[in-house]
């Protein structure tokens, strides 16, 4: 799984992430954990990650580092810029920032993980969608884990 998200990350320009999702990424992956916090096979994905250029959503943090920059203002306006600007794309995560994208049409494909464990609780993706959003699968893969990452673009 860790493989396949640096080859994700690697097909980015840059990050995009809300203050939570940025502020739990920062305090997993920031060089500054200790050796030995992490195991061995982590460390392709932590260097990935801390060498990401990224972007930050927030209107409540007042500055950022580990690479990144504040986004302020209209969301939608600073994102279309940050595409325009972008080479390769940019790759979003959390729950909150990509329901806001989806809802500005700002989202060119979407990959979902499925892993084989129902945990009962934990927030719903895209709950208070205003509409449907109707997707095609473009690519699907499976791991020894029993995980499935599945990709869809939205059907225009």
């Amino acid at each position: 799984m860790h493989r396949h998200h640096v080859g994700n990350l690697d097909q980015a320009d840059a990050l995009l992430f809300g203050r939570v999702t940025y502020e739990m990424m920062e305090s997993a992956w920031r060089p500054s954990a200790p050796t030995g916090a992490r195991p061995d096979w982590t460390e392709p994905f932590a260097q990935t990650i801390n060498a990401a250029k990224k972007y930050v959503v927030s209107s409540t943090l007042e500055r950022v580092d580990w690479n990144a920059e504040l986004v302020r203002g209209d969301l939608g306006k600073a994102v279309q810029k940050l595409k325009r600007e972008s080479g390769k794309g940019l790759f979003v995560g959390g729950v909150k920032l990509p329901l806001a994208l989806t809802e500005l049409g700002l989202i060119d494909e979407y990959e979902f993980v499925v892993q084989p464990r129902l945990a009962g609780h934990g927030p719903t993706l895209f709950a208070g969608l205003s509409k449907h959003v109707d997707l095609k699968l473009v690519s699907r893969l499976e791991f020894g884990s029993g995980a499935v990452a599945m990709r869809y673009e939205p059907r225009r």
